[in-house]
């Protein structure tokens, strides 16, 4: 340890720590606009110029290490100077129009103008002025004149993102943040300059001069688009969110968001909102009070369970739902005397049910991943699945880790990695049970020889027909390295449903044998089920189909005969159970949109309603308790499994993979208008190998019929040598929602 003296404070710091993280640790603030702790020092700005004793002249503290016995003074006269001195260079080409800035009252430039800047400018030339670039739908640089170069975005887009898609050009003042070849910014955590730049240069284009900082209110809460559950600053302004910030969390999000948890906001006030209770007579839909709404319900599940048939009734449950819900939800079946409950609704095999010691998680802290020596994904379109976690594994890949991919597509990662295998998912299985016997695999040592190691499941192994054949394996392969051994979970309560054992009915059994009652639990059938044009047949064979949820569709409004509005997570209280099984709780940020109202609320009165023990409720924080013994928690998570058996039949032909598309894995990011309008969210082409395009006798950029379960829609067709023969690269698109399932047949004809 090293000794240093900061402003008369001694301090004891590691070897390498720099002054400016010296100073942190004493609370001592020393002011900087290029530091920042996530990135490279650049020591541009020279904001943090400070006095070191025998230095000459004054030393950036953000670019100085530390060394034993160092004294440094802060707020010296010769520190001062230079800070001012600095303030004073950096305001000559800044515009002064703060009052009409979007960054104002929140911008460290202003902050800092203050304790640092002079009341009067010497300086009479003309200011510069930057022409604005085009970033994409996402960040607006209307504002570039604004710009100080401390080049935070340039670094964040290099390291964290991966991609260095923002670079300076030209030098001194003529120096100009861009994008290269005026292109946009697609990384899916472009957000992040926003809450990097410290000036008003990079700003929310969604939230452009729509509230000042100081009008709104700030609210913790939990995301709900996957199941890293980054923490939130949700900030609100007349009942309605206005914008999303990153909550400082180093065990789960570090200071970072991904661009679907920062602008999927704003779906929440889509016009398709449902806002009142509506029920179908005559093929027409009318608007009710809730008192007849949850009666029409009771008399419907009453009706078809009477005269034993309370397995005619099916509860297809969204596990994005809350904990408080899906508990409710399943007393409420268990009362009723169903087991056909499902929220699994995108997985194809259910060998796996009932061979498992415990819930299934990430099988390790969040956090183990940043300092995994080595790391195997299998089945997973890592940077449109966890955004955030592939950012973390990509830090770690830099820093030396091995990591090795496992898929259908050559994926680009924006990180070294030690191995990357392309191969079709029929052959997942037997290359990992290959894989654990083959220990001069480089990939076998490198997990073995690891002191912490990993083997992680994607979305699309979850989702394939041979999930569980895949699953053993992979267990396999882990017990043979050491390896810990876990999954990536699809959605923001995964977890919390298995350890609410929920999954007690399979959604293939309800679309194969259509039950004659469903309940729709916060689900839009086309897009949130696998096989989505068959869930949506299966639904119409129904005699009443009852769904709960925010949103009002076509669907919907086509397939159900009573829609109940409930209310979002921002609109609610509830909890999560993370990938890693941290219980998150939280609070509703704003009121209830219309007649909406919390699920939890609305099934504790149905199961009054229906004279149902147990459903005496007045908060959420009651039912958690019931729901949950968050002291054993971790005990309940465990994703050994018992099964032995063979292999399910491989499909023959093509097949189609994906997975879902990054802004379109639930309700509210579908309907959020910025996210919409990145080309992440465009329509997709299907991507199949030059050979296998060849044998179908189409042409690259041609327009063709894909086909699955009866139904047709045309696509444009890409050769792309990174597939394996016989893949079919479809990713799931509301202009493609007609076809059947993926990891499953799929046809294509020319036309």
């Amino acid at each position: 340890m090293l000794q240093i003296s900061i402003d008369g404070k001694e301090v004891s710091v590691e070897q390498g720590a720099t002054v400016i993280e010296a100073a942190q640790k004493l609370g001592t603030y020393i002011p900087h606009f290029c530091y920042h702790k996530k990135l490279s020092i650049a020591a541009s700005c020279r904001m943090c110029l400070v006095e070191v004793e025998k230095a000459p002249k004054p030393l950036p503290a953000c670019a100085t290490p530390v060394t034993d016995g160092m004294v440094v003074h802060t707020h010296s006269k010769m520190a001062k100077q230079a800070q001012e001195g600095v303030m004073e260079f950096l305001l000559i080409n800044h515009p002064l129009d703060c009052p009409v800035c979007d960054k104002g009252g929140e911008c460290q430039l202003q902050d800092l103008a203050v304790g640092y800047g002079k009341s009067t400018t010497r300086y009479t030339e003309a200011k510069r002025a930057v022409v604005a670039k085009d970033m994409g739908p996402l960040i607006s640089t209307r504002e570039m004149s604004r710009c100080i170069h401390c080049s935070r975005c340039v670094r964040f887009t290099e390291e964290i993102a991966g991609n260095q898609e923002i670079g300076i050009a030209n030098r001194g003042e003529h120096s100009e943040i861009l994008t290269f070849i005026g292109r946009a910014v697609e990384t899916e955590l472009s957000g992040n300059v926003i809450d990097l730049c410290p000036v008003g240069a990079l700003t929310s284009k969604p939230f452009r001069f729509n509230a000042r900082s100081w009008e709104l209110n700030r609210r913790k809460s939990v995301s709900a688009h996957d199941a890293l559950g980054s923490n939130l600053i949700v900030q609100t302004k007349e009942h309605t969110v206005r914008r999303v910030l990153p909550l400082e969390n180093e065990a789960i999000n570090e200071c970072w968001l991904s661009d679907r948890d920062r602008f999927a906001y704003e779906g929440l006030n889509h016009e398709s909102r449902l806002k009142n209770p509506k029920i179908k007579q005559g093929g027409e839909w009318i608007d009710v009070d809730w008192q007849t709404a949850l009666e029409y319900v009771r008399n419907g599940i009453e009706c078809i369970a009477k005269d034993g048939n309370q397995e005619q009734i099916g509860f297809w449950a969204n596990p994005m739902n809350t904990l408080e819900e899906l508990y409710l939800a399943k007393k409420l079946a268990n009362g009723i005397g169903s087991r056909h409950f499902a929220t699994r609704l995108r997985e194809q095999d259910g060998r796996l049910k009932g061979t498992l010691a415990g819930a299934q998680w990430l099988g390790c802290n969040i956090a183990d991943l940043s300092d995994a020596e080595a790391v195997l994904v299998v089945g997973a379109n890592l940077r449109q699945e966890q955004p955030l976690l592939t950012a973390r594994l990509r830090v770690s890949a830099n820093q030396g880790s091995k990591i090795s991919v496992v898929a259908a597509r050559k994926e680009q990662l924006h990180m070294p990695l030690a191995a990357q295998e392309t191969l079709h998912p029929n052959q997942w299985a037997g290359y990992l049970k290959n894989l654990a016997a083959d220990a001069a695999n480089p990939i076998h040592t490198g997990l073995k020889d690891a002191e912490k190691a990993a083997v992680l499941l994607g979305v699309e192994a979850q989702n394939h027909p041979d999930y569980t054949a895949i699953y053993a394996a992979a267990q396999r392969l882990a017990e043979q390295t050491g390896a810990s051994f876990g999954i990536l979970p699809q959605a923001a309560n995964s977890v919390g449903a298995d350890l609410l054992n929920t999954d007690s009915g399979s959604i293939a059994e309800m679309i194969t044998a259509p039950k004659q009652a469903v309940l729709l639990l916060n689900v839009e059938p086309e897009a949130d089920v696998a096989g989505g044009v068959a869930a949506v047949a299966a639904l119409k064979q129904a005699k009443s189909v009852m769904a709960f949820t925010p949103f009002v569709s076509d669907t919907l409004l086509d397939v159900c005969d009573v829609l109940l509005p409930i209310a979002p997570f921002t609109e609610t209280s509830g909890s999560f159970v993370n990938m890693e099984g941290r219980l998150q709780s939280f609070h509703g940020v704003v009121k209830g949109l219309g007649e909406s109202r919390p699920l939890w609320k609305i099934l504790r009165v149905l199961g009054n309603l229906l004279e149902l023990e147990g459903f005496e409720y007045d908060s959420s924080e009651q039912i958690l308790h019931d729901a949950l013994d968050a002291q054993r928690l971790p005990e309940k998570l465990n994703n050994r499994s018992s099964w032995q058996g063979e292999a399910a039949p491989a499909a023959a032909g093509l097949i189609r993979t994906g997975g879902v598309g990054i802004y379109h894995t639930d309700a509210i990011v579908r309907r959020a208008e910025a996210l919409q309008q990145t080309s992440h969210a465009q329509v997709p082409p299907a991507r199949v190998h030059p050979d296998t395009l060849a044998a179908l006798g189409l042409a690259d950029g041609a327009t063709a019929e894909a086909v699955q379960n009866g139904s047709r829609v045309r696509v444009t067709v890409m050769a792309d040598n990174t597939l394996p023969p016989n893949i079919v690269h479809l990713p799931q698109h509301p202009a493609n929602a007609a076809l059947g399932g993926l990891m499953n047949a799929i046809e294509l004809e020319g036309v």
